[in-house]
Formats: structure tokens, sequence, C-alpha cells
């Protein structure tokens, strides 16, 4: 298997950081364990420091970490590439007053954040009686990278 983070362009690394490590639960310092190469020279990197300013990484080490690269160039054309966050854990047990309570919760705290939303998507009568409901709000983050949340 590959390590591989996500690498993210941004204007402003550290605005990006403040956003994205409570958006995702994520910590601007390394973790310590599972034992990996990786984590090793994410931490010998830190030094005396205490956290990245353009980094990002699961607490638990099991999920990608995602770096913020400093660029001058802002962005001017749609997003090849989005994160969706699925605070349903895409579980098909809930009702769709259930998806829309925990979605909208999760897009005021967001928002809180400094998230724009742009709009709203719902499934049809048809797809919810067919047992295949959805929710999906999207949102820009700070510097206008497009996300969902479902």
């Amino acid at each position: 298997m590959v390590f591989w983070q996500l690498t993210i362009n941004a204007l402003d690394p550290a605005a990006q950081v403040a956003f994205w490590g409570p958006a995702l639960g994520y910590s601007s310092t390394p973790p310590t364990a599972p034992d990996t190469t990786w984590w090793d020279l994410y931490n010998f990197r830190l030094g005396d420091d205490e956290t990245f300013e353009d980094r990002l990484f699961d607490p638990d080490g099991l999920r990608p970490p995602i770096w913020f690269q400093e660029t001058d160039d802002p962005r001017t054309v749609a997003n090849r590439i989005h994160l969706d966050l699925y605070v349903t854990g895409r579980d098909r047990r809930l009702s769709i007053d259930d998806k829309i309570a925990l979605v909208d919760s999760e897009v005021v705290r967001l928002v809180s954040l400094g998230a724009t939303e742009l709009s709203r998507a719902r499934s049809s009568d048809e797809e919810e009686r067919a047992g295949d409901s959805y929710y999906t709000v999207t949102l820009n983050d700070p510097e206008g990278n497009v996300f969902c949340v479902a």
C-alpha cells in the first residue's frame, strides 16, 4: 500500500489549518502512533515547534494527512476535486428527517468556523420511498474551495 497525503493549494495555509482542523477533527501535531516512517519524518521535521502551521493530521494516525501548500495563485476555476463530509455515516437506516437534522447541525458549526453555504439538495419523494434518501449541503471553505456535507 502507498502512503499518501492530500495536498491543497492555499493562499493562507494557517487560515486553512484553523478552519479544516476543527472541521475534520484533525490536529496540527503529527501522531506518535502507529509507529510508521511517515509519522517519524513529520515529528522530526516539527523539531522544537509544537505544531505545523500548514499541515493537519488525523490524531489516530489512520487517515491521510493534509498539507496546505502555499501559493500566490487564487482559485479561479471550479475545483476538480472536493471533500464530502459524511456526518450521517451514509447510514441508510436514518430517516430523511434525521439526516437533515445531522447535516444542518454540522453546517451551522462549519459556517461558524468560516464556511459559506452555497446550495442544498434533497432526494425526491420517489427516491425516499425506495429507501435511497439523501440530503446534501454544498459550501465553500474560507478560500472558496467547494466541499459538501451529507
